[in-house]
C-alpha cells in the first residue's frame, strides 16, 4: 500500500509540475503539453484555412492517422468546383489552397487515389483566371476581390508541391511587390492591387508569420537547379525574419499590430520560431536566429494553460484581441515539430 501510494505522489508530483510556466517547457513536460495543445485544437471549429493548417500541424509532428482522418473531411467537405474544406462559407479563395499540403501528404501515406484527385482539382481551382486578378495573384475571396499577406502560405507552398514552382514564386513575387514594406522590413496586411488602397496598412504579426512560413516552406520545395530562385527567396526570408525580431520584446512576444502597442501577441513568435528552426535544419539559415527562436518558443509555452490552450492568440474569427485560435494551436504543433527535427541526432 505504501508503495502504491508513493507511486501516485510521484505521479502527482510530475503533473502537478508540469502546469507551472517553467516547468512545461522542461523536455520531461513538452510531450504532455504538446498532447494538450493537440487535443485543444482538435476541439475547436475550424473554417477551411484553419482545417488546412492543423493538418500541417499534424503532419509537423507526426500524427499521420489524425492527417488522414482530418484529410479525409477536407475532401468530403469540398464543393464542385475543387475547393476543399468548404464549411461556413463559399467566398474563400486563397484559403482553400491550404488544405492541399494535408490532402496530398494523406495520398502518399495510403495511396488512395481520391486524395491525389481532390489536391489537384483544388489546385485546378486556383489555377482559374478568376481566382485571380489581372496580375495573376490569387484573390483572398471572391466578395472583396483583395489581396491580404495571408494568401502567400494558403498558395504559394500548395503550388510548389504540385510542381508549379514557377507560380508558387510568382505568388510570393506578387504579394511581396503589393504589400512589403522595405524601410520596416515587414508586410502591410491587406490591398485592393487594381486601385493601391489599403485595406489595412497596419504589420498585422500574424500576417507576416504567414509570409514567413510560407517563404521557408516553397524554398524547401524547390529543386536544386533552381538555385537563383532559392537564394532570392533566402533574401526575403532573411529580410523578413529580420524585421520581426528587431521588434521582439523583452517577453519574447511581438505585438499582434508589431510596430503599434497593442497586445503582446503569442502565434507570430511560434511561426517565426518554426520558421527559423525549419531552414537551420535545410541547412540555408544561419544559427545566429537560433537565440531569437529559443526566446520565441519559451514565451510560446509560458502562454500554453492547463487545457492546451495557447493564450494571447489573436482571437479567432475577428481577430482583434487577445485569445485562442486554431492558427495558434497548429504552429505550436508546428514549431515543436521542427525543435524535435532539428535537435535529432
Amino acid at each position: 500500500m505504501r508503495t502504491l501510494f508513493l507511486q501516485l505522489s510521484v505521479v502527482f508530483i510530475v503533473q502537478y509540475s508540469c502546469i507551472s510556466a517553467q516547468n512545461k517547457f522542461h523536455p520531461k513536460c513538452a510531450d504532455q503539453t504538446v498532447e494538450k495543445v493537440k487535443m485543444a485544437m482538435l476541439c475547436m471549429q475550424r473554417y477551411s484555412w484553419e482545417h488546412g493548417t492543423a493538418m500541417q500541424g499534424m503532419l509537423e509532428i507526426g500524427d499521420t492517422t489524425a492527417l488522414i482522418i482530418m484529410a479525409r473531411e477536407s475532401v468530403q467537405r469540398n464543393t464542385p468546383d475543387g475547393r476543399l474544406s468548404m464549411v461556413c462559407s463559399d467566398t474563400n479563395i486563397a484559403d482553400t489552397g491550404v488544405n492541399g499540403p494535408g490532402v496530398l501528404a494523406a495520398y502518399k501515406f495510403t495511396g488512395n487515389e481520391i486524395y491525389k484527385k481532390a489536391a489537384l482539382a483544388q489546385y485546378l481551382y486556383l489555377k482559374k483566371t478568376e481566382s485571380q486578378n489581372k496580375y495573376g495573384v490569387i484573390f483572398h475571396n471572391n466578395k472583396s476581390r483583395v489581396i491580404f499577406s495571408d494568401n502567400m502560405f494558403m498558395v504559394a507552398p500548395f503550388l510548389a508541391q504540385m510542381g508549379d514552382f514557377d507560380e508558387a514564386i510568382k505568388q510570393i513575387e506578387g504579394i511581396r511587390k503589393l504589400l512589403w514594406n522595405e524601410d520596416e522590413k515587414l508586410f502591410h496586411h491587406i490591398r485592393i492591387q487594381e486601385t493601391g488602397e489599403f485595406r489595412d496598412k497596419s504589420f498585422w504579426g500574424r500576417g507576416n508569420g504567414w509570409c514567413a512560413a510560407a517563404i521557408v516552406q516553397t524554398i524547401n520545395l524547390l529543386p536544386q537547379e533552381m538555385t537563383v530562385d532559392k537564394q532570392k527567396l533566402i533574401g526575403y526570408c532573411t529580410d523578413l525574419l529580420d524585421g520581426c525580431i528587431a521588434n521582439q520584446l523583452p517577453s519574447g512576444l511581438l505585438y499582434d499590430k508589431i510596430t503599434e502597442p497593442n497586445f503582446e501577441e503569442s502565434t507570430l513568435p511560434a511561426m517565426l520560431a518554426y520558421s527559423i528552426y525549419t531552414g537551420i535544419k535545410a541547412g540555408w539559415l544561419d544559427e545566429k536566429y537560433l537565440e531569437a527562436a529559443e526566446k520565441m518558443r519559451k514565451a510560446v509555452y509560458a502562454n500554453v494553460d492547463e487545457f492546451g490552450l495557447l493564450q494571447n492568440a489573436s482571437k479567432a474569427p475577428r481577430f482583434n484581441s487577445p485569445g485562442t485560435s486554431t492558427e495558434g494551436q497548429a504552429f505550436f504543433l508546428m514549431m515543436e515539430g521542427a525543435f524535435r527535427k532539428l535537435n535529432q541526432p
